[in-house]
């Protein structure tokens, strides 16, 4: 028995390893990278810090993950055979939010898709920076060398 078969004993039904789940899910590209994120206390399981790869997940665990610096609270709906495409992955979790309220996949952020006319241009102070095409024109204007 190689050491490699020892490290995927059968885990009960329903189950799977934590790095083997965040790597099926997607949200870490290798396994290997999973084991070291998982490693580094960037993961708590049920609001629990652990630092063992080999941690036992399951449908209804919520997960806390601080991936780049950004942290990301996601529930378990299931559990995958294999890595499948991203499809499949994004139907093994959802996102939450810190109050709990669950994010629904792909929709905007808030202020994203509103009509342009309640959108506010963005303001800088006059005199800051490079003139606008609409200020250079301006200037143009004034100094005479207007098109």
């Amino acid at each position: 028995m190689s050491a490699g078969a020892a490290d995927e004993a059968p885990a009960a039904p329903g189950t799977q390893r934590l790095d083997k789940w965040l790597w099926f899910a997607r949200f870490i590209k290798t396994r290997t990278l999973a084991a070291e994120l998982v490693s580094a206390g960037k993961v708590r399981v049920n609001k629990v810090r652990t630092d063992k790869p080999a941690q036992i997940v399951r449908a209804g665990d919520v997960l806390t993950l601080t991936i780049n610096r950004r942290v990301q609270l996601v529930r378990v709906l299931g559990i995958a055979e294999r890595r499948g495409p991203s499809a499949a992955a994004r139907s093994l979790y959802e996102e939450l939010t810190a109050d709990g309220v669950v994010i629904k996949p792909h929709s905007p952020p808030p202020g994203v898709g509103r009509p342009p006319s309640e959108v506010s241009p963005a303001m800088r102070p006059v005199g800051s920076g490079r003139p606008t095409k609409k200020e250079r024109r301006e200037i143009d204007r004034l100094n005479g060398k207007a098109r």
